[in-house]
Order: C-alpha cells, then structure tokens, then sequence
C-alpha cells in the first residue's frame, strides 16, 4: 500500500509541476513548448485518478481485513505460479498483495468473486474469479490454534457468504 501511495504522491506533484510549467510557458508564447507540456498534464492527471482508485480499493481492503499474513503464492489456470512475498491482506472485499490488489464482490454478479475457501494446519487456500478466468491464492497463515481457524473460518462465512473448508485437522 505504501508503493501505491508513494506512485500517487508522485503523479500528484508531477500534474502540478506541468501544469506551473504549461502555464508559466504560455504567458511566455512558447506554443510548442505548451503544447508538450499540457500532454504530459493531461497523462499525469489519467495516471494519479488511476492510482487513486487503487489506493482508495488498497484502504478499503486494508481497513476490513480478515486475516494478514506475511507471504502469499498465486496460481492461475495453465502453468503459471507466482510467488509473491510481500504482506498481504484478505479481507471482504479481496486480497492486498504487496502493492497488487485482487477485488471481488464489487462489481456485481457477473463480476469477480469468491468461489471456495480451505483451511489446513498451514495453509488457507482461497479461488475466485468470473466466468473467464480463476485465480487460486495459497496462504501461510499460522495459525496454530483450532480455535483461531474457527474463528477466521467463521468471520469469511459472515463478510464473504463463503463457507470454508477445514481439512487435515484433529
């Protein structure tokens, strides 16, 4: 999350920096000039409202977490596995990975959403997507206690509707 703000800090001062350039050029007449700098205005104002709209999706799952664990590995259809190890968050809303963001429940029924959780003694596995494409996340989660994969199993059904699997448990 912090990447995301820093970017969106970045976009932000450089938008303010070209537009005081386009503007300090124009009383000058330098019409080439204004023109090249009023693009890159116009680029750094479509790249800060895009990194706004994934901060704003970063707080809104970082505030409703459910589970945050240190590591995460992603596996997509075909052979694909990726590793990622930055922090990530679940949460009612998707999952945080590093500064990648994967939403679901936002864009109604057609949209992304949360197929199946299971919870083991190290790992919860969650799977989502549409129609098209599904995405598996496995999660060292480390929780040792029965009570906290209860818990934790418990709060998913509650924010997601996702009833989770607890398998390989005594």
């Amino acid at each position: 999350m912090k990447l995301i703000r820093k970017r969106r800090n970045r976009y932000a001062l450089s938008l303010a920096a070209s537009i005081y350039l386009t503007v300090w050029l124009g009383k000058a007449f330098m019409l080439e000039v204004v023109f090249a700098f009023g693009a890159i205005s116009l680029i750094s104002l479509l790249l800060l409202v895009r990194q706004s709209r994934l901060l704003y999706d970063a707080t809104l799952i970082w505030d409703n977490r459910i589970l945050a664990v240190p590591s995460a590995l992603i596996s997509m259809p075909g052979p694909q596995m990726k590793k990622d190890t930055g922090e990530t968050v679940v949460s009612t809303f998707g999952i945080l990975i590093g500064s990648e963001i994967y939403r679901w429940g936002l864009d109604g029924v057609h949209g992304v959403r949360l197929h199946t959780a299971q919870i083991d003694k190290e790992r919860m596995y969650l799977t989502f997507g549409d129609a098209s494409k599904t995405t598996r996340v496995e999660l060292l989660h480390g929780m040792t206690e029965k009570q906290a994969i209860l818990d934790a199993a418990q709060t998913l059904l509650r924010e997601t509707g996702v009833t989770a699997e607890i398998i390989n448990w005594k």
